[in-house]
């Protein structure tokens, strides 16, 4: 038997939790299941289910190779279809994605509903952190940054550029007054943001007059790593904060912008993936929607 094949048997052995289903399912003999299965055990050297006289029960080692599976299987399903006539056929697999935990709450989540309608036989994995993942390494299909991409190994596909603002509270305001220009921000506090703590923050960053980003250096009691830790801690009046428009909560009155005209410079959105010969349409698919989403957003 084909390892291919094997591997068909396997998934669904790992979906249905049972030899004699998955043959039934398939219309093979319950002994070409158990062959299949032992045959991929033999070649990979472990075991990847526990077989009681009940249940059939994935391992670790069967449930990594069972996601693994899906992907492989959907990827050989979609490189079969590739030059035949259904242009429109249904997209299939698993798709794994990471982006900024703001980026995610409050732009792609609201409307990940009509990307799955679009394509309903898809599975998302969406990673949502402010620490860079290792796109490779932890086998991610694509992943999605603010600001500075950092590595320079992977294909970059420009998304636009998201507006920054200053804002504070109402509460931080009403304690320390409301600063008007640049000077005044010696008497205030700004909350920090760093990927990594320990990091020296350059303070607060402003565009001059001729078009140059400037730093204004600043006091300020925390420091942050995590994007929903540095909104909440300006709405509870710690400090004044630079963040993307997107959700910063102006709109509702939750927070304020101040010095308008001295604005932090706009953060490229950049979509990330590893140099593939043939990139699955399942990635293009949405990194089409992404553009579509991005421009809507930063319109």
């Amino acid at each position: 038997m084909d390892a291919l094949n094997a591997m068909r048997i396997y998934a669904r052995v790992a979906e249905l939790g049972s030899f004699t289903a998955t043959a039934d399912n398939l219309g093979i003999l319950k002994a070409t299941v158990s062959n299949a299965v032992q045959q991929l055990e033999n070649m990979l050297g472990t075991r990847l289910l526990h077989r009681t006289t009940r249940k059939v029960q994935m391992t670790q080692d069967g449930l990594a190779y069972y996601e693994r599976c899906k992907d492989l299987l959907a990827d050989f399903e979609e490189l079969n279809s590739l030059f035949s006539a259904k242009d429109h056929a249904p997209l299939r697999g698993r798709l794994r994605v990471d982006m900024p935990l703001a980026l995610a709450r409050n732009t792609v989540i609201p409307r990940l509903p009509e990307f799955l309608d679009r394509h309903p036989q898809l599975e998302i994995e969406l990673s949502s952190t402010d620490r860079r993942v290792d796109i490779v390494r932890e086998g991610f299909d694509c992943v999605v940054r603010v600001g500075g991409i950092g590595e320079q190994n992977l294909v970059a596909v420009p998304l636009g550029d998201v507006e920054q603002t200053n804002c504070a509270s109402r509460a931080y305001l009403k304690r320390y007054g409301t600063p008007r220009k640049l000077d005044d921000l010696a008497g205030h506090r700004l909350i920090h943001y760093a990927q990594t703590l320990g990091a020296r923050p350059l303070g607060f960053e402003y565009v001059s007059a001729q078009g140059n980003t400037q730093h204004v250096p600043m006091a300020g009691v925390l420091t942050v790593n995590n994007s929903d830790a540095y909104r909440e801690a300006c709405i509870a009046g710690l400090g004044i904060i630079q963040a993307p428009r997107v959700g910063s909560y102006i709109g509702d009155g939750t927070l304020v912008e101040i010095l308008p005209r001295h604005r932090p410079p706009p953060l490229p959105i950049t979509l990330l993936y590893a140099n593939r010969r043939h990139l699955p349409v399942r990635v293009r698919a949405f990194i089409e929607w992404m553009r579509e989403v991005m421009q809507a957003a930063t319109r």
